[in-house]
């Protein structure tokens, strides 16, 4: 018996494998080759894979389709109709599945609704790209990005909240009182 939800009027293909506790809503459809981690939750209207990774403890709202190179990690939000690329320049005559490149959202961050991933980058641990912004480059760890295309426009935390450094560069984030270095552009949690 399988220890996760599907709602009845989603797709679940064979050779997939779905962590326990996993939530997936209506109108979804999980295709073949994929793997999905635990306490996973999938809103209306997805679509995963072909061969697909997801982690564990992943959020994607709905609207959301992840295609075939698309690689997420654990603990990752994915907002309402974000939307993912496989290829640079597709062609609906020209078959192209053989130049996917490979895309990795990483641990804990988190993609704002509507915004555009172009395939081939990483977003970093804990970054947090804004709603409707482009990303067409690699993402650092804790980076707040925007617009189109996305630039940095500051840092986050861990809960996602906005870091103000001091002189010396350091910062304290006042939901959990843990504090970041900012050390050759780069943030280390202290």
């Amino acid at each position: 018996m399988d220890n996760y939800f599907a709602h009845e009027s989603c797709y679940v293909d064979e050779n997939v494998s779905i962590g326990d506790n996993t939530k997936i809503w209506h109108f979804s459809h999980i295709l073949s080759g994929s793997k999905i981690g635990s306490n996973c939750s999938f809103g209306q209207n997805c679509t995963v894979g072909p061969n697909v990774k997801v982690g564990s403890g992943v959020k994607v709202q709905n609207n959301v389709s992840i295609y075939e190179g698309v690689e997420i990690e654990d603990e990752v939000f994915v907002g309402p109709s974000v939307v993912f690329t496989n290829v640079t320049n597709p062609r609906a005559f020209i078959v192209r599945k053989s130049e996917f490149k490979k895309t990795v959202l990483k641990y804990g961050c988190t993609i704002g609704a509507n915004a555009t991933i172009i395939c081939g980058v990483t977003i970093g641990e804990y970054a947090l790209i804004g709603s409707g912004a482009v990303v067409n480059r690699d993402v650092k760890p804790y980076a707040l990005m925007a617009g189109v295309p996305c630039r940095q426009i500051g840092w986050v935390s861990k809960a996602g909240n906005t870091l103000e450094f001091d002189a010396e560069g350091f910062a304290v984030d006042a939901y959990d009182e843990s504090m970041y270095k900012l050390q050759n552009n780069t943030i280390i949690l202290v």
